[in-house]
């Protein structure tokens, strides 16, 4: 899986669609393949996008695609390391800047790959140390209701994904780069 993990910063399609009807040892990697799956896909259409549509939003909201990249992988972190196992990770706000998605002039895209894919290493661990049935940690994240077990913050992060995987086509489409899978 390493290898896998490692191309997400090259934007190649290495992770196959994790097909429904393809054996799985757990339902843990059924979650896993979908989230290598989704990240592999957005590193692809951000590496296939010309590099002036990178900080260029096209959307009334606003947002630029590698924003959008960030904001991605502190959805990871707030998630799994704030949330489920209630770790102090600092600012897990921090892709937000004057209430917006926010990337410094000197982040690059291999820089926010590089991050990418070492939070989905990160998460992995986190994914494979528990059992789907185990309980979040109480803390913040939580906002003072019980939290969630790990099979629910999985199906919120998968949601997440695919929500702004779409989002990425209709950018990818109105620049003129491929859209879709």
């Amino acid at each position: 899986m390493k290898a896998i993990i490692a191309n997400v910063g090259f934007g190649f399609m290495t992770v196959p669609f994790p097909e429904p009807t393809a054996p799985a040892g757990s339902r843990a990697e059924v979650f896993l393949r979908y989230l290598d799956y989704f990240r592999d896909r957005l590193a692809a259409k951000l590496r296939e996008l010309p590099d002036g549509e990178l900080r260029r939003s096209r959307l009334p909201s606003g947002w630029t695609p590698v924003e959008l990249l960030r904001h991605l992988r502190y959805v990871e972190l707030r998630w799994l390391e704030w949330g489920f196992e209630g770790r102090d990770v600092g600012d897990p706000w921090g892709d937000r800047r004057d209430d917006r998605w926010y990337v410094a002039p000197a982040e690059t895209l291999d820089d926010l790959l590089r991050e990418l894919a070492e939070r989905a290493e990160r998460s992995r661990a986190i994914i494979e140390a528990h059992d789907l049935d185990d309980v979040g940690r109480p803390g913040e994240r939580w906002g003072g209701e019980p939290p969630a077990t790990l099979q629910r913050v999985l199906f919120h992060l998968v949601q997440e994904y695919a929500r702004h995987l779409g989002h990425m086509d209709i950018v990818c489409e109105l620049a003129g780069a491929p859209a879709g899978e």
